[in-house]
Order: C-alpha cells, then sequence, then structure tokens
C-alpha cells in the first residue's frame, strides 16, 4: 500500500459546508438533480453521503482508506451517482483533497453525468496506454472545492487488457500521493470481470444496490466476486422518501433546501456490513 496522508480528517462540525458560496453553486445549476451533494449539499439526501464519508473518514478496523472503488452487481443500480456523490461529499471538507476516476471504460458515465464538454477527452484508458503520460495531465478540475476528475478517456478497442496492465496500479500509487481520498466509479461485477482487476489496487469497495429492485442472489454473486476483507458495506440506493415527519425536524435544525424540482431523488438509504 502507498503513502497515506497521516492528516486527520477535520471531524469537527462547524467545518462541514452546509452551503457553497454563489461562486461555487453557479456552476453547479445544470447538473443531474440527483448529485444531491454538488447541487443540494445542505439538503437531507445530501446527509447520507456525509454518512458514507464518515465510515471512509472514521477508518473501519483501524485501516486508512484512500481509494474506494464503487461497483454494483448489475447495470443501472445508480454505482456512478453514489460514486459522484461520494466524492462531493469528501470534497466538502476544506482541508480534504479528492480525485473522482471513471474507471468503467465500456460504458462510461461519469463525464455524462457532470456534463463535462470533453468527457471524451483524454482520461484514464490513455494514461494507461501511453506511460509517459502523467496522472496529472489528465486531471479536470471544473467543480468546486478540492475536487478533480479523470473522465474514462478515449475508449479502447480491449478494456480488459487495458485495466489488466501493471501501469494502472502505478497511476494509483501517483493518485494516493497527491490525494487524500480517490473514488473509482467501476464497471458492474457481474456483466464484466473489469471491477476485479481494479479490486486490486483499492482499499475499500461498496457496493450499490438499488433498493427493493435488485434481487438478493444477484447481490449475493457480486459479493461471492469480491475480496470480503475489502467490501465496506452495501449502499441501498433508491429510497424515495425519509421517514414521516423527519423533514420538519430536519429543517429546523438548521438546514432548508432540498434538491432542485421537489423530488428527493435517489439516495444513499444506510450502509450495512
Amino acid at each position: 500500500m502507498g503513502a497515506f496522508s497521516d492528516r486527520k480528517p477535520d471531524q469537527n462540525a462547524d467545518a462541514i459546508e452546509r452551503s457553497w458560496p454563489e461562486s461555487c453553486t453557479e456552476g453547479a445549476k445544470d447538473l443531474d438533480p440527483r448529485l444531491v451533494s454538488l447541487v443540494a449539499p445542505a439538503s437531507y439526501e445530501a446527509e447520507h453521503y456525509r454518512t458514507l464519508r464518515l465510515r471512509i473518514e472514521s477508518k473501519p478496523d483501524g485501516k486508512p482508506l484512500q481509494i474506494i472503488a464503487v461497483t454494483s452487481a448489475g447495470i443501472g443500480e445508480g454505482k456512478t451517482t453514489t460514486a459522484i456523490n461520494l466524492a462531493g461529499a469528501l470534497a466538502q471538507s476544506r482541508e480534504a483533497r479528492v480525485l473522482l476516476v471513471d474507471a468503467d471504460l465500456r460504458r462510461p458515465c461519469v463525464g455524462i453525468q457532470l456534463g463535462l464538454d470533453d468527457s471524451r477527452g483524454a482520461g484514464l484508458a490513455d494514461t494507461i496506454l501511453d506511460p509517459g503520460r502523467a496522472l496529472e495531465s489528465v486531471i479536470l478540475r471544473r467543480l468546486p472545492l478540492n475536487l478533480g476528475i479523470v473522465t474514462a478517456g478515449k475508449l479502447p478497442p480491449a478494456p480488459y487488457e487495458t485495466l489488466q496492465s501493471s501501469r494502472l496500479g502505478t497511476l494509483f500509487e501517483e493518485a494516493r500521493r497527491l490525494f487524500d481520498y480517490v473514488v473509482v466509479d467501476t464497471p458492474p461485477l457481474l456483466p464484466v470481470p473489469d471491477c476485479r482487476l481494479i479490486a486490486r489496487w483499492v482499499d475499500g469497495i461498496l457496493m450499490v444496490v438499488a433498493a427493493d429492485r435488485t434481487p438478493r442472489k444477484l447481490v449475493e454473486e457480486g459479493l461471492n466476486l469480491l475480496e470480503p476483507g475489502k467490501v465496506l458495506g452495501l449502499v441501498f440506493n433508491g429510497e424515495r422518501r425519509p421517514p414521516a415527519g423527519y423533514y420538519g425536524y430536519y429543517h429546523s435544525y438548521g438546514h432548508s433546501s432540498r434538491p432542485p424540482g421537489g423530488g428527493s431523488g435517489p439516495a444513499a438509504r444506510h450502509l450495512a456490513r
């Protein structure tokens, strides 16, 4: 395992961002409303992602978590939305340097969901295939806070072989030196074997499950493909409403925003190991 920043995450409640400066939120207005950590960081839904942030910052079992992969058993369960929201939640700490990496070299979605014009520009695949290209050269810094983005890049003809390269490990070690946290959006577990290649280089894995939709058997099959010691837990995605009456309590406690559009949007319901 590479070098990990010994700086303790800021756990002071006063340091948690309740709202972004106007100059920061302007660029987030046209984003997908489900990206609550970016468009509505003071909302009830965004607090779910701070729960994930707390688990990572708390270093469960005493193990530092610097590179976190986000995956799912199948397609369309919300792993990319969860990865972006988790990265956004981590980046709300003024001291944390956070990198979001799209490692899905088959159906990349990070750049698309973030509305990046050059989401098909140079990215992860390009740095793997070109040893002379530094990771820093493909990092986009278009969002507020200390959040960098690496898109999938130009899709290679052989994604599995590209991710199998030891160069991927070298890039992740470079990311460890440059950032406090690295959130990696990976391909789903069951359709393709790519995630298992990426898992070699990460410290922990979150598995996203579409609440009330993903069959238990598929969840079990996905978990069986992962190294048990690296599985941080399951993120149940898709709860549409909080418990009855909770919004009133939450607002009275000093928060007033909800996601754009009036809906609650997908959110990480809870983490269970």
